[in-house]
């Protein structure tokens, strides 16, 4: 739909169009800027501890990028076959019907990305900020709030700020990594050990070492959860049969090589048992090995932009999803509307920052967040299923892009959301009956939305 461009109280806002604004570069950016937030700076320890062995802590980030590629050509059939505002909203309403799409659309406002938000503006303000300045607790959530309004406010007044802001950020923590990769391998000055990346290694292969790679496996796919969220944006993308698509595999593909750069460099300055014991700091660590303590301040002040940039990500597409919702008359009508002058979904942009300022402020978004990992992954699972579905239930339907290695690929992608998701069911089970049920209450919230929705189509008939 081409934007219709319209002086306030002239024009329906519901009824004006995004406008295709998105380059392939912007698309790449989401990507990358999306995934890469602090994880790979600070968590590799997690990974090291679950298997501390180096030639396995390098499988799992090869084996967690691949099936993070397997669901990204997934979603790149589906994001060109169906370009709209939404992505995985669209992609499940037309594979499974409305119920399921707006489960997933009601969990994503209330807890997902606004949970995302807010642990990335805590994150920000209580975790790394600190290392600068002094800040008193009050201080801390003021600053954690304000960095929530100033990615609203930027996103508000255009799309094509939003994606600038997305931009430079990840240009910035793509230069982080660079920084730590070539400073190790540069510059290490015989600090360095290439026996590092193969001692120690693995006496046994066993059962309860297959059980280790699985957990360090699924902290793995965390660190590459973010590709999906270039979809909801597909509604803004100049050319999304062809730039969707190229922008979701070449920014999947960048990160892996990131990723397995960063962690190469991390073993090659720091033997695997101190990457475990590091506690969350193995990219400080290894700076300051090299370069002292100016070396992990820069890091850590790059961890900065890293942070805002994974933030800016979920505040730039995920109320596209909202959006999608109100337009099929499936949330509040007020979010369906296009600001005449920015050509934003401005109230969606609103809604979504208001609250994670609330889940910021109250702390409560850490309980939540740990409650959808269950339902989540379930939701990605059934989104890459759909590309089996649709080429079954739409045969018709055109597809400029279709999945490499179909229907290998999409299925050993569901198996793995569906490890993940059995795995955290498992082990936090009542976190996972806690997710299941604020899906759940979703439920009525749809049938009240559906009900409005039957009785407007009554009254035209």
């Amino acid at each position: 739909m081409e934007p219709e461009i319209a002086t306030a109280g002239t024009v329906d806002k519901t009824k004006i169009g995004l406008p295709r604004v998105l380059s392939l570069w912007d698309v790449v950016m989401i990507v990358i800027g999306g995934i890469i937030g602090s994880g790979i700076f600070l968590s590799p320890s997690e990974i090291a501890i679950a298997v501390p062995y180096p030639l396995l802590v390098i499988a799992v980030w090869a084996v967690g990028g691949m099936f993070s590629f397997f669901g990204a050509v997934s979603f790149a059939e589906l994001g060109a076959a169906m370009p709209e505002a939404g992505g995985i909203y669209v992609y499940l309403r037309e594979a499974y019907g409305p119920l399921i799409s707006f489960l997933f659309g009601w969990t994503l406002f209330l807890v997902i990305d606004s949970g995302s938000i807010a642990t990335l503006a805590v994150a920000f303000s209580h975790n790394m900020l600190p290392q600068f300045v002094h800040l008193s607790p009050l201080g801390m959530k003021l600053i954690a709030a304000a960095f929530v309004l100033f990615l609203g406010f930027v996103n508000f007044v255009g799309v094509r700020w939003g994606a600038w802001l997305q931009n430079i950020l990840t240009v910035i923590k793509m230069g982080a990594i660079g920084i730590i990769v070539v400073g190790v391998f540069f510059f290490a000055k015989g600090q360095g050990h290439f026996s590092n990346f193969i001692q120690p290694k693995p006496e046994n292969f066993d059962f309860s070492l297959l059980g280790a790679f699985g957990v360090a496996l699924v902290a793995s796919l965390w660190a590459y959860k973010g590709w999906e969220a270039a979809t909801y944006s597909a509604g803004e993308t100049k050319n999304p049969q062809k730039n969707l698509p190229l922008g979701i595999l070449i920014g999947t593909i960048a990160v892996i090589v990131f990723y397995i750069l960063a962690n190469l460099a991390y073993l090659y300055v720091l033997p695997v048992d101190k990457i475990a014991s590091s506690e969350g700091r193995v990219a400080l660590d290894a700076m300051k090995l090299i370069m002292g303590p100016f070396g992990a301040s820069l890091i850590a002040f790059l961890i900065l932009f890293s942070i805002l940039g994974a933030a800016n990500q979920n505040m730039l597409t995920s109320p596209r999803v909202y959006f999608a919702m109100a337009r099929d008359g499936l949330f509040f009508k007020k979010i369906a509307e296009v600001h005449p002058k920015f050509l934003t979904p401005h109230i969606s942009i609103m809604a979504i920052t208001a609250w994670s300022i609330i889940l910021t402020l109250t702390g409560s978004f850490k309980q939540l967040f740990t409650y959808v990992i269950f339902g989540e992954w379930i939701f990605f699972g059934l989104t890459v299923a759909a590309v089996i579905v649709l080429r079954k239930k739409r045969p018709d339907l055109h597809r400029p892009y279709k999945t490499w290695g179909y229907p290998v690929t999409p299925i050993i992608f569901v198996l793995a959301a569906v490890y993940v998701a059995v795995g955290s069911l498992l082990s936090a089970f009542t976190n996972a009956m806690a997710g299941l049920l604020i899906i759940c209450l979703g439920i009525p919230a749809y049938l009240y939305w559906n009900g409005k929705l039957k009785k407007a189509a009554a009254g035209k008939a």
